[in-house]
């Protein structure tokens, strides 16, 4: 088997991990802590799953990227960013660029301090805030998924 073949495994295994673990956080695993009685129990649930889960989706999207960037470069592909049809490679970048810099800076540096901080004035005001921003970053997602899907078997929104 080719070498692109198997980064092309690589990407979709990690796009299907990575996505579908957020996907989890936002539709189940949000829910039913928002459903706790002690806001301290809501706290510490969400940071011990989604500490967990940061690792799974930190190295997900590393492997997205290089695997990504490997086809691209394999195909000699980078004229796609030059049009509006592969728009779909456009939000790929756009949405591993977000997800990357929530991960490796912003998490670590900036939102989990000021989620203690929040948590401790207004934990469902803060919980709100947080499901909605889950639920942003997964439609755009699954919004780049399908145009991602459809483009890459010929079907494209934009001609």
């Amino acid at each position: 088997m080719e070498a692109y073949t198997w980064a092309r495994i690589i990407h979709i295994i990690s796009i299907v991990l990575w996505i579908g673990g957020v996907a989890m956080v936002t539709m189940v695993i949000i829910p039913a802590i928002k459903q706790l009685k002690q806001n301290k129990d809501k706290m510490n649930s969400f940071e011990n799953i989604e500490g967990k889960f940061q690792k799974i989706a930190q190295i997900t999207t590393l492997l997205s990227a290089a695997s990504g960037f490997y086809m691209i470069y394999y195909l000699n592909a980078w004229d796609r960013f030059l049009s509006l049809k592969f728009w779909w490679m456009h939000a790929m970048v756009l949405v591993w660029f977000i997800f990357t810099l929530i991960l490796f800076v912003l998490e670590p540096f900036v939102l989990h301090k000021l989620f203690k901080k929040f948590m401790d004035k207004n934990p469902e005001k803060t919980f709100k805030i947080m499901h909605r921003a889950h639920w942003i970053l997964l439609i755009l997602s699954v919004i780049t998924i399908i145009g991602a899907v459809a483009g890459s078997h010929g079907l494209y929104f934009i001609k």
